[in-house]
């Protein structure tokens, strides 16, 4: 394993192109300045020039996975100007999450709050350890968490995000996963045990199904019905004629497993 360390972001890499991002931030509950925004961002725009990535994991060090934005930053020297430009920086790193070609899963070991359950409900998957807690808790400030609510709608149901959103309550790691939060709880003394099981079962299928796969559901979800069948239609077709695929289907009429 290869190990790259930046000011804020750590990066390591496996063999088999499994890559993990760490936040560095624990003193101040890995908040996302915009030091550390600009340094994801670096990260992410490099792996998605990188073809030999096959999974990204996102985690955090200390006892929380992310606090949400840095609130003294952000009360430096206020401006419309400033958040407008903060608030779209952000909105970037998220949508580079979705824009990969690789899934990318959360691996959360503590509590993430504000921006920060949005990071986890961004991410492609999200693995949680028993003991974590989610809020989207700006609303307790005066300021409601418009950002964080565009991932949140997406990943549960109108009414429980709008309830988190306007009472800025915790929900526990077992009714985040209820909610479709995130996919497995675990205690968090199994969480690495399991965010590996979960890697290895997506590193086991060809890249190339998974990255579009994964750029197709995103774009049938902003889809009326209709177009989302003719947009998967010609998916599956594309699909359907790559060497993977051809072989995966053949090994399954000779009773064989895939040479891939």
């Amino acid at each position: 394993m290869t190990s790259t360390e930046t000011t804020l972001v750590q990066r390591s890499d496996d063999a088999r192109g499994v890559v993990t991002l760490t936040l560095q931030r624990p003193e101040a509950f890995n908040s996302l300045s915009e030091a550390m925004l600009a340094e994801l961002q670096t990260h992410l725009d490099a792996l998605k020039a990188d073809a030999s990535v096959r999974v990204v994991v996102l985690a955090a060090a200390g006892k929380a996975f992310c606090a949400g934005h840095d609130l003294r930053e952000m009360r430096a020297e206020p401006s419309t100007d400033y958040y407008r430009s903060l608030f779209g920086q952000c909105a970037k790193v998220m949508m580079s999450i979705q824009r990969l070609p690789v899934p990318v899963v959360a691996k959360v070991q503590g509590i993430a709050t504000a921006a920060g359950c949005q990071l986890v409900a961004q991410c492609d998957l999200a693995v949680a350890a028993d003991h974590c807690r989610f809020a989207v808790s700006g609303v307790n400030l005066g300021l409601f968490c418009s950002t964080p609510a565009v991932a949140l709608s997406r990943n549960m149901g109108r009414k429980q995000a709008f309830e988190m959103l306007v009472t800025g309550d915790f929900i526990s790691a077992a009714e985040a996963q209820r909610r479709g939060l995130v996919n497995r709880v675990v205690p968090a003394d199994e969480l690495d045990a399991e965010v590996a099981k979960l890697v290895d079962s997506i590193v086991a299928k060809p890249r190339e199904a998974v990255a579009l796969g994964k750029a197709l559901f995103y774009r049938q979800l902003e889809s009326g019905m209709d177009a989302a069948y003719v947009d998967a239609g010609q998916t599956m077709a594309c699909n359907m004629m790559e060497p993977t695929a051809l072989e995966g289907v053949q090994a399954f009429i000779e009773k064989r497993k895939p040479e891939w």
